[in-house]
């Protein structure tokens, strides 16, 4: 057999000490040179191109055993097919495209190669920046630097290195979607698998709210929708030269947290600098408006909502025991006019947008829902462009509806009954007293009861609420720029619980008294004919079915 120490002793010595050569002994076979290099009489020097172990073709040599299953079983290869996640990467690219990116060799080396468990091993968890570094030498320098690199100097097994953010052989570009370091998948697959990870927390004396904190804000919400300009830790943090916060140089620092949000929001002030980043709603002493915006909202939702279903509930249970009424519920209408042209058309507006506005703007919340998927999909500015869009269709039926009430008498009159008064309160109680068999006889309500103004009047407030938060929302460089510092995160919570209140209050109150109510079931048709149902009439005290009043 040839014996090729005898010319290249150093590279048979190195051979001898490799794992190559130890598992190649566990299974009594000789690791020789011909493995790698060819038959001995037709080896050519490794800088040429046809050279199985040339730069260009070495991956593919080294993957006639590593990418083989059986080889892999057999020599209890931890890493499976390593070749084909190397060559979906930018270094398989840069060595491809002849720009000098790194091939096996460069990470793992020639023949002095070691298990990664090895302390000589050019891959061993304490060698990796080093081995980096051979190339990326700035980047290792900011690295070691930075309060990660500074963990690692000190010997913390935990402090993350190279490979924990950007993987080992499928390295990708940073802007690539699979990639960990991507700015959608940073705060699930790089920076929350150690900020999430509840020991390494505890460990290390850091905070435990940071990842689902910023998953809950606008930022992580569509960066978990795809949309890759939006704010990612590293866009806060920095990438490799990550310091605390104590540090002057910081991004994050007082004194540079500013500028830092500029970088996105221009002219963000200081006043937006020291407000709450991760804002944990919960959490009463750090975030006090928050909490309380939250709070409030909660108990005016379950309280609303609560009520309105025990009313409608008590009502429709009362209905069903009234055949009669569910009969007259097909007859005829009267034919007068209960909504003119004007409220019909400001009505169909909302009709169209307000659902929009709903499945829009919760799709922002929940982007992982099969339900936001058609909005998703399209890309990360789709939904946020259809929101919008829904947003201004919504405040021009405002618009139109002031207008109407500005050139229409009628309307204005009608306008005038939905002012309350202690009638409401009256119908309110008698209505009540039906409804528990108290009262023998149903309540006829006045031509605008207590049930139109309820709707009516949130409309109005929620509009209103939901106008002001969201244009904050859609304009937030100047509310970054103007606004005191705890403004962004309680116009978020504001125009979120909003959004909840009124969703749930469509959904039951109007939803009940215009679709499932017996008295109109299956559908109220005013706002399509603007004829009133003979039910609603006789409810009213108005004139039967097909009799006009005198």
């Amino acid at each position: 057999p040839v014996d090729c120490g005898e010319c290249h002793d150093d590279a048979v010595t190195s051979l001898a000490q490799s794992t190559h050569h130890r598992a190649a002994e566990l299974v009594g076979m000789t690791a020789g040179c011909q493995f790698c290099h060819g038959n001995a009489h037709l080896v050519l020097a490794a800088d040429d191109p046809d050279s199985p172990v040339s730069h260009t073709r070495l991956a593919e040599t080294c993957g006639g055993c590593h990418a083989n299953p059986d080889v892999v079983a057999n020599y209890g290869i931890n890493v499976v097919n390593p070749l084909a996640a190397y060559r979906d990467s930018v270094h398989a690219a840069a060595v491809h495209d002849g720009n000098g990116g790194p091939s096996c060799d460069n990470c793992h080396g020639s023949h002095d190669i070691f298990r990664n468990s090895n302390p000589e091993s050019m891959i061993n968890r304490a060698n990796v920046p080093a081995t980096c570094g051979a190339c990326h030498t700035d980047i290792t320098d900011a690295y070691l630097a930075s309060v990660h690199g500074q963990g690692f100097l000190r010997g913390a097994s935990d402090a993350p290195i190279c490979t924990d953010c950007h993987g080992e052989h499928r390295i990708l570009a940073p802007g690539s979607s699979g990639s960990p370091v991507s700015p959608t998948n940073q705060s699930l697959l790089s920076c929350g698998g150690c900020h999430g990870n509840l020991s390494l927390n505890e460990k290390y004396g850091l905070a435990a709210d940071k990842v689902p904190s910023y998953a809950d804000s606008y930022h992580g919400l569509a960066a978990q929708a795809g949309k890759t300009t939006v704010a990612s830790c590293a866009s806060c943090h920095g990438v490799h030269d990550i310091l605390p916060s104590s540090n002057p140089h910081s991004r994050i620092h007082p004194d540079n947290i500013g500028d830092t949000c500029s970088d996105c929001h221009a002219g963000a002030g200081q006043r937006f600098a020291v407000g709450p980043i991760h804002v944990v709603k919960t959490d009463r002493e750090s975030f006090p408006i928050v909490y309380w915006i939250r709070l409030i909202y909660l108990v005016l939702i379950y309280a609303t909502i609560g009520g309105m279903l025990v009313h409608v509930g008590l009502d429709f249970i009362s209905k069903c025991r009234a055949p009669a009424l569910r009969a007259m519920a097909a007859a005829p209408s009267s034919g007068r006019i209960r909504m003119n042209r004007g409220f019909r058309i400001a009505h169909g507006l909302v009709m169209l947008s307000f659902p929009v506005l709903v499945w829009s703007g919760f799709a922002l919340s929940y982007p992982d829902s099969w339900w936001a998927w058609p909005l998703i999909a399209p890309g990360p500015e789709f939904r946020g462009l259809i929101h919008r869009i829904a947003a201004v269709v919504i405040c021009l039926s405002l618009v139109i509806h002031v207008i109407h009430l500005a050139v229409n008498r009628e309307a204005r009159r009608c306008m005038l009954e939905m002012v309350p008064n202690l009638e409401d309160v009256r119908e309110f109680i008698q209505r009540f007293r039906y409804y528990l068999g108290l009262r023998k006889e149903p309540v006829h309500s006045p031509r605008v009861g207590y049930i139109e103004k309820v709707e009516y009047l949130a409309f109005w407030w929620g509009m209103i609420v939901m106008t002001l938060t969201g244009l904050l929302l859609w304009f937030s460089d100047f509310m970054l720029r103007e606004l005191p510092a705890w403004a962004p995160a309680a116009t978020n919570a504001v125009h979120f619980y909003e959004a909840v209140l009124a969703s749930l209050a469509i959904l039951i109150w109007h939803g009940y008294w215009t679709v499932f109510d017996p008295a109109v079931y299956p559908m109220d048709m005013s706002w399509l004919t603007g004829k009133s149902p003979a039910s609603r009439e006789w409810e009213r005290g108005e004139s039967p079915p097909g009799k006009k009043k005198e």
